[in-house]
């Protein structure tokens, strides 16, 4: 007869730990979340308003070897995440900027703002502009690979070269089969991410179902600011970026690309915007980056594949020593 109680009191004084310890709250700019180098601001007007994007500016640690590389981080990510690649490249002689995007992170979330790849790729130019960086080398992630293809695209005499990491819109999910969601069906699920969301969909998609102490981290960074006092602000501007990643592909355009390209691939990655809401017979078709990466460097007229078997959509966090290894190789070997 003890036991039962003996339990019955261990469940409730369980639950009355957890419910007085607060997840960690972060402001609408990220406030109050370090980052692992100085974190700057530049301020620009973009679409009737004055707006800011949070960098990090990173000089070389070793012999400068005048070469820059510029990091564009993915949806669910930020420049703090890129922590361990700044830290490879500037101790191989880089400068390194890392910026986060309008709608991301420590960069402004506007209330009302027209989101197009070649509108954040024109904030980031001037970014740089301002910066005196000249002839960068892009290293895009996930949704930031979508922008340094756009990026190069557009400015295509000042881009040296471009790398990417499990970029997505390696596909057209639309074209596919994959129902378009409202702006507003897109608010409606964002405003409900939370830390135990963020981290079962990392775990199954970020790290083939693993998990290590070191991802809690990013996991918290994301979930108190779409828990902190922005929270309204930061799904609409989620909502908002979402509905471009959807319906603007630049697949069809890797062709265009003349820069010598780096694909980085784990390839046991099953990411696919929309295929949450497909059909089964869609779905299967989706994310199979097994053969998504090999098909890209098909479409681009100069690119290097890296495969990182069994890895998912994220290997420069997942092992950081052997994805930065096959990075500075190629950094390194003349184009």
């Amino acid at each position: 007869m003890k036991r039962p109680c003996a339990l019955l009191l261990a469940t409730v004084l369980s639950s009355a730990v957890l419910a007085t310890e607060k997840p960690l709250s972060y402001g609408p700019q990220l406030e109050g979340f370090d980052y692992p180098y100085t974190l700057h601001h530049y301020s620009f007007d973009s679409q009737g308003q004055t707006l800011q994007m949070g960098y990090m500016d990173v000089a070389a640690n070793a012999h400068a070897n005048g070469q820059t590389v510029v990091l564009l981080h993915g949806k669910n990510f930020c420049a703090a995440t890129w922590e361990s690649t700044i830290k490879a490249l500037s101790d191989a002689g880089y400068r390194v900027i890392a910026p986060d995007q309008i709608g991301f992170c420590s960069a402004s979330k506007p209330e009302h703002y027209q989101y197009s790849f070649q509108q954040l790729a024109q904030n980031t130019h001037a970014l740089l502009a301002d910066l005196d960086v000249k002839d960068p080398i892009l290293l895009g992630h996930s949704t930031g690979g979508m922008l340094a293809t756009r990026y190069t695209l557009m400015y295509p005499n000042e881009v040296q070269r471009l790398a990417m990491v499990n970029p997505i819109g390696l596909e057209d999910w639309k074209a596919l089969g994959v129902p378009w969601r409202s702006v507003d069906d897109w608010l409606e699920r964002e405003s409900k991410v939370d830390a135990q969301s963020i981290k079962a969909y990392e775990q199954r998609t970020y790290y083939g179902g693993q998990w290590k102490p070191e991802y809690d981290r990013w996991v918290t960074m994301l979930a108190g600011l779409n828990q902190g006092p922005g929270h309204n602000l930061v799904a609409w501007n989620s909502a908002l970026i979402y509905d471009m990643i959807f319906t603007q592909p630049v697949v069809y355009e890797f062709g265009n690309v003349q820069q010598p390209t780096l694909l980085l691939i784990g390839t046991a990655d099953t990411t696919a915007i929309g295929s949450d809401i497909a059909s089964p017979q869609v779905k299967a078709r989706l994310g199979h980056y097994d053969q998504l990466g090999k098909r890209a460097a098909q479409a681009f007229p100069h690119a290097t594949l890296v495969e990182f078997p069994g890895m998912g959509h994220a290997p420069q966090m997942e092992d950081p020593a052997r994805f930065h290894q096959a990075l500075l190789k190629w950094l390194n070997t003349p184009q």
